[in-house]
Parts: C-alpha cells; structure tokens; sequence
C-alpha cells in the first residue's frame, strides 16, 4: 500500500470480514472528546469550519482547534482523510445526514 501514514486505509478485507478492524476502529474513537466526533461527523457531511462553528454553536477558532487535533488523532494528513475515517468508523452512514 502506498499510504505510509494510515496502512488500516490499504484493508485487503472489509470491516465486517476481519473483527479486528472493528475493535481498531473502537479504539481510534477511544481517544476522542465528546465534542470531536461530532465535528469528524460534520466534516463527512461536508461543512465547511464557519458552518459547523455555526451549527455547533461554538467559534471558528474552535473549530479549527478540533479539526487540527482530530488530524493528529487520527493521524490523518488532510479533510479527505477524516472523511473516510468517519465512514469506516461509523461516525457517518453513507445517505444519513443525520448519524
């Protein structure tokens, strides 16, 4: 796999057909404030920081602060990145706007 710095992405076996990428992914989202998935959950939607800051009712400041270290967290290198991450990890259904 080309991706040296997230290697669970290259899964040769889908989340259902290996138990352990589940307890992986419980795991990753272990290590997450309260506040945190629900933003990974605004960003799969697509919102941009100023929206969801809206949404959320907190500063863009903060955001921004969330989304820095839900990137470290994750270790994931860009917004693309979290997104697939909150489709594997459940934090986002495909076709549900709303978990």
């Amino acid at each position: 796999c080309a991706t040296r710095h997230r290697p669970r992405t290259c899964r040769a076996t889908s989340p259902s057909e290996d138990p352990s990428a589940s307890a992986e992914a419980a795991v990753t989202l272990d290590r997450l404030t309260a506040r945190e998935p629900d933003v990974l959950h605004s960003i799969a939607r697509g919102g941009s920081n100023a929206e969801i800051a809206a949404e959320l009712y907190v500063s863009h400041a903060t955001i921004k602060t969330h989304v820095s270290r839900l990137l470290m967290k994750l270790d994931a290198r860009n917004r693309a990145q979290l997104v697939m991450i909150a489709y594997e990890t459940g934090v986002a259904v495909p076709g549900d706007p709303d978990r």
